[in-house]
């Protein structure tokens, strides 16, 4: 295998790797990494970091060496010009895990979200086209908009009809352009699909996440303003909370490389309760001053405190959307034939995993 995987240092892709090394490891002959630098940290330097990690899996730690001979860190300026390292390898994977996740409903980041996100994909496959035997593209779940009911697989033969902001938008738009381009160029698409990434559960340490995003911002936002105000948070109480351990996704998608799957939700089969989760999640930081409403709070409506304005002005205006989503399931049939979810209890599970975050700060990983 020849595997070219970007976002290798995101939450995602940093997953990605530590299973492909694990469970590919004889079957891979090289892995390209294109990776950014930092102001101080070089690419090289950042890999280094993430693979001697007190988060590395032992598998990692106890083969460097090994592991260090089959990597190939590209620098991110040369990504779109393939054949400045390539050197005449064929890629038989390409694997483009890289996204700006970004929530905003503002149209002025609609703009810079497309840019990243479709933009930037259509140009990677584009530029490497002539030299890839397959294109894995990471998605999300969230791609098919805000639609209720049991949801398949499959969403690209109807479109969406109501994107919770422009980062859902450009990624299904990313789904449309790459299942038609490479049906015309004769390369097999594979488009997989991760719900909302929570900390490990099946890898050791438990719980743990490179990157705080998401529902942990809400808890972060509440553990660090301690105001004694209220908060009335918005939401359908209708409806869940579908969370996806970051371990047991990337094992998925590694597991179904080579498979003839097109599309796949990486998906919990159940939801937490929104309401449940809420509370659990603010009972874990100790913020008890708020309620759940299904009004919708705002300007217009009025605020009833300046943490509850404060709220709204900031993660409230990204979260709100997904609180407030319809309900809905996922048909989870395939996905358990391909790896069965572990079992455990949702709520203890959302728990554990903002204490895990409080313990370490809400700090991202800086590698």
């Amino acid at each position: 295998m020849q595997i070219l995987l970007t976002g290798a240092t995101g939450t995602l892709g940093s997953q990605i790797l530590f299973s492909l090394l694990e469970e590919k490891f004889t079957s891979i002959q090289n892995i390209y990494l294109p990776v950014r630098d930092k102001k101080l940290v070089s690419s090289k330097e950042r890999i280094r970091k993430m693979l001697q990690s007190d988060f590395a899996p032992k598998f990692i730690k106890n083969n460097l060496t090994a592991i260090r001979a089959k990597i190939t860190v590209v620098s991110a300026k040369d990504m779109l010009y393939p054949e400045r390292f390539l050197g005449g390898v064929r890629i038989t994977h390409f694997i483009h895990s890289a996204g700006f996740v970004n929530l905003s409903t503002s149209p002025d980041a609609k703009d810079e979200i497309f840019r990243e996100n479709y933009d930037f994909t259509k140009s990677l496959f584009e530029a490497h086209a002539e030299y890839i035997d397959k294109f894995i593209y990471i998605s999300t779940a969230f791609s098919a908009g805000n639609v209720g009911g049991l949801l398949k697989n499959d969403y690209l033969q109807t479109a969406p009809t109501a994107h919770r902001n422009h980062y859902e938008a450009s990624k299904y738009a990313s789904e449309k352009y790459l299942t038609q381009a490479g049906a015309a160029a004769d390369i097999p698409v594979q488009i997989l699909r991760p719900s909302v990434l929570g900390g490990n559960i099946m890898d050791t340490p438990n719980f743990f996440i490179s990157k705080y995003m998401v529902f942990y911002l809400f808890a972060k936002f509440f553990h660090r303003n301690t105001s004694p105000d209220t908060v009335r948070i918005t939401a359908n109480t209708e409806s869940g909370l579908n969370i996806i351990p970051t371990d047991y996704a990337a094992k998925v998608i590694v597991a179904v490389l080579d498979t003839a799957i097109d599309q796949l939700n990486i998906v919990h089969s159940k939801t937490t309760h929104i309401t449940k989760g809420i509370t659990k999640i603010l009972e874990t930081v100790a913020f008890d001053n708020f309620s759940i409403t299904q009004n919708l709070v705002n300007a217009t409506s009025g605020f009833e405190s300046k943490l509850e304005q404060f709220y709204y002005d900031t993660i409230g205006v990204h979260l709100t959307p997904y609180l407030t989503s319809e309900p809905c399931e996922w048909d989870t049939t395939l996905l358990q034939q391909i790896l069965p979810m572990p079992t455990y209890n949702l709520n203890d599970y959302l728990g554990e995993t903002i204490k895990f975050a409080k313990i370490n700060g809400f700090k991202n990983q800086q590698w």
